[in-house]
């Protein structure tokens, strides 16, 4: 059996959220998840409108100028329509209610968009370190100093798409906009590793229409930002495969859990307690421990008790999944045991 010594009520602030990176918020009614949902859709769909137009201008400017740093841009906002299209299409089913078919709702469409795009964001890498490598090897001339305009405005855009998506996902919880954010971000750091690319070029090139070895100094800097992008993609996935695989939140989440659930009248003391996360929730799983002596109905208040506030804390607890056992009476015997 776990430890059954009751956790002591606390004053520390609440720590724990959907994602690492969120605060913690209220228990959700039907009409604020929908809301939720709707406000990281239409922050979703920014973000694949303004890719559009991104990976339009950044391929086109990257031919007339030369600069293959600035093509692998626009790849990969190409790719980023693909992933948001992704995360829009996952967040449209994570916001289904529950059906006979997914008693628990349909949370997890959130998780598995989540690792499509860090999946898009280590393809991508891969394809354009490959890519770089035989720039690096192809002598070409040197990129056009106007390309680092576009890259400039490229970079603002971005870094503004991260910070809105960001924001919105520390909000929801949504782990889908949570990866769509450091996309974002990642786009953002490809163009700036472009613009320093493509600066050294100019500075240190020959300024003329001959070919020149600091050419390829857009490359190089592409080749760099794969790197960054490989490392952002592998975290993202470790995430939603974590959360894919109903990972513990952290020790945190359930410490609060066994906190509110023991000040609870009537509770002696807590088993197990498990807690995952389900889409923008959690869903929690607790053995209650009660004086053996009770009546059914005054355990089964206690459950209910117990449940409920859960479900009123700052935790974005959903549901919650409680069992009674009974504890030593006054005899000092168990009065009977716990499945």
């Amino acid at each position: 059996m776990a430890d059954s010594t009751p956790v002591p009520a606390s004053d520390s602030p609440v720590v724990a959220a959907p994602n690492p990176d969120a605060p913690a918020q209220p228990a959700l009614t039907d009409a604020e998840r929908e809301k939720l949902y709707t406000h990281s859709l239409r922050v979703t769909l920014l973000g694949v409108c303004v890719n559009t137009v991104l990976a339009i201008v950044k391929t086109v400017a990257g031919v007339l100028g030369n600069s293959y740093a600035l093509i692998a841009d626009g790849v990969e906002s190409t790719l980023d329509i693909f992933s948001s299209i992704m995360v829009y299409s996952g967040l449209q089913v994570a916001a289904r209610p529950a059906d006979e078919d997914h008693p628990y709702g349909h949370g997890k469409a959130e998780s598995l968009a989540a690792a499509v795009v860090a999946l898009v964001l280590l393809g991508t890498a891969v394809g354009i370190a490959i890519e770089s490598v035989r720039e690096i090897l192809t002598p070409h001339h040197a990129p056009k100093w106007w390309t680092l305009l576009v890259l400039v405005c490229v970079v603002g855009i971005k870094e503004f798409l991260f910070r809105f998506a960001f924001t919105v996902s520390r909000l929801t919880g949504s782990s889908a906009v949570h990866a769509d954010a450091w996309h974002h971000r990642s786009d953002a750091i490809t163009s700036s590793a472009a613009f320093i690319g493509i600066s050294l070029a100019l500075i240190f090139g020959k300024h003329t229409d001959e070919v020149d070895a600091w050419a390829s100094a857009d490359d190089y800097a592409a080749l760099f930002a794969c790197v960054v992008i490989a490392y952002n993609g592998q975290r993202l996935l470790r995430d939603a495969a974590h959360e894919i695989m109903d990972a513990s939140p952290g020790p945190e989440v359930v410490a609060q859990i066994r906190r509110i659930a023991s000040a609870v009248p009537g509770v002696q003391g807590l088993d197990k307690c498990y807690v995952r996360k389900y889409g923008m929730a959690h869903l929690v799983d607790l053995h209650v421990q009660v004086d053996g002596n009770l009546p059914v109905h005054e355990g089964h208040r206690i459950a209910h008790a117990v449940k409920d506030a859960l479900k009123a804390s700052s935790l974005r607890v959903s549901d919650v999944l409680v069992h009674i056992e009974p504890v030593q009476g006054a005899a000092g015997k168990l009065q009977g045991g716990g499945a």
